[in-house]
């Protein structure tokens, strides 16, 4: 049975694509042969944040409101434990801007390295409120999934790939992807939310029945 594409439309700094990813790989761990050939595409939430990004309570508080943005993190840190995963989302200072983080899962794809940057970068992010905006800290994310971390680094000081991933990134917009998790079945079908392993499961299983 050929591979299915499925393109992750996804921000690194987005809660809710962790617990995605997580709930996708509990239902591909379930399957002796995952049907899916994973591509990671861009999306910035904050296509607009400064360079250098911004205090994150402070941006927290602009955009949901002090209450609302404390109930809503509750909620999503309750989801993600159920889920299994560690948060701290205390532990994060700022906010960043992810031009770079999506440059280097984008440098990933060719050495079908872009799960394990993900990983590892949603797990530095989330769990120990390292700045993934940082050079030297995505270099230690790219040297850690099995990339040449001294390219990475020449790479990052460059403008390499800047416009393609905006490219991306608009071409999500113009498909009318307006947040993240987005995935793409196929080409054909969309997805959207983190949706939980049971549906993923639910899924392959269609597939799977599917004649070939």
């Amino acid at each position: 049975r050929p591979m299915i594409t499925l393109d992750i439309v996804s921000d690194p700094i987005c809660p809710w694509c962790y617990i995605g990813k997580t709930r996708l790989d509990q239902a591909l761990a379930e399957v002796p042969e995952p049907p899916f050939e994973i591509h990671w595409r861009p999306f910035q939430l904050n296509p607009d944040m400064p360079p250098e990004g911004m205090d994150r309570r402070s941006y927290l508080e602009a955009k949901f409101g002090k209450a609302q943005a404390a109930e809503f993190y509750t909620h999503i840190a309750r989801t993600a434990a159920e889920a299994g995963l560690e948060v701290d989302f205390e532990a994060i200072a700022r906010t960043p801007n992810t031009i770079d983080a999506h440059r280097l899962i984008r440098w990933a794809r060719s050495g079908r390295q872009q799960g394990a940057v993900i990983d590892e970068m949603f797990l530095r992010y989330f769990a120990r409120g390292q700045d993934i905006s940082d050079h030297g800290v995505l270099c230690e994310i790219a040297e850690a999934a099995g990339m040449d971390r001294d390219l990475v680094a020449r790479l990052l000081d460059s403008d390499a790939d800047i416009e393609e991933v905006r490219g991306e990134d608009a071409m999500a917009r113009e498909m009318g992807i307006r947040g993240v998790p987005t995935f793409i079945l196929d080409g054909r079908y969309m997805v959207s939310g983190a949706q939980e392993s049971t549906v993923w499961q639910r899924i392959i299983g269609e597939l799977a029945a599917v004649p070939t």
